[in-house]
């Protein structure tokens, strides 16, 4: 009897074997119980998250601190920031608020608005402080940055960037007068081309370059032009300081004239590599 063909042995085959699988990277496969656990208890604990920033009353805004205040109250800070007491901490937009500090109240050099976990928005104030005071409506522009009524301060308060601040009514002890005299020889052109705000600064740069001692007596501070400003000082005394290069060599050579001068009038470090004293 014959033995089974070559054909027959291959059905068999087939047969046993069953259908063909699917190539190995073609498989379905599904997430073990773990990964899905995992995954559902982070969904579960960002829900969570997000309404207890944004949805539940823990994290709400209830309370507005200041530091910093010098001229300022901190009752006018707060109503100036405008900050949304009650509304979710996370969604205060503390950009906005420092913008709005900064636009409102133009007392303020710099702010830094922070929010205060749990319930809490604090607002760090630095105050520009003035280095020199102008009459208001008398020498060069009306200050553009006032607090309140623009007509009620008497004096513009400048502070040591050359910007026109606030007005008061009554000057700050202290601090020299600006005053700028454009109508002087030369002075016309000195205007034309450097502009009253530059020549502000020029004053101011004088102004941060005085010696301690002379900065206290000085009464005024006058502009003719951009390389003619002069001090007024305490007893009658004057200062031709010339321009506002080379303020500190300027400083050291004063101090030194006054020294050696003690009883003069008048000092010129104008040329401080040639300066002069005189009316002893």
């Amino acid at each position: 009897m014959a033995g089974p063909t070559t054909a027959d042995r291959g059905e068999r085959h087939k047969s046993k074997s069953g259908p063909p699988r699917p190539p190995r990277g073609l498989r379905l496969r599904l997430p073990r119980p773990r990964v899905l656990i995992v995954t559902g208890v982070a969904l579960l604990l960002g829900a969570a998250a997000g309404w207890l920033l944004y949805g539940s009353q823990w994290l709400r805004v209830e309370r507005v601190t200041t530091s910093g205040t010098r001229i300022l109250t901190p009752a006018q800070v707060r109503a100036a920031a405008a900050v949304p007491v009650g509304a979710p901490l996370i969604s205060v937009d503390t950009d906005d608020i420092e913008d709005r500090l900064r636009r409102k109240l133009p007392r303020i050099d710099s702010v830094e608005a922070v929010r205060s976990w749990p319930h809490g928005i604090g607002l760090k104030v630095t105050e520009r402080e003035p280095v020199l005071i102008v009459e208001n409506g008398t020498n060069g522009k009306n200050g553009e940055s006032r607090e309140g009524d623009p007509k009620a301060g008497k004096f513009v308060e400048i502070d040591a960037k050359g910007v026109r601040f606030a007005t008061v009514q009554k000057a700050p002890r202290g601090i020299p007068r600006l005053e700028l005299t454009p109508n002087q020889s030369g002075a016309a052109a000195s205007l034309r081309r450097f502009g009253p705000d530059r020549l502000v600064r020029e004053a101011v740069r004088v102004a941060g370059d005085l010696p301690p001692v002379v900065a206290r007596d000085t009464r005024a501070v006058r502009v003719r032009s951009y390389d003619d400003v002069s001090l007024e000082l305490s007893g009658g005394r004057t200062v031709a300081w010339g321009s506002g290069e080379k303020g500190g060599t300027k400083a050291t050579t004063l101090t030194a004239l006054m020294k050696a001068a003690p009883k003069a009038r008048h000092f010129d470090v104008s040329v401080p590599t040639a300066p002069a004293s005189s009316g002893s």
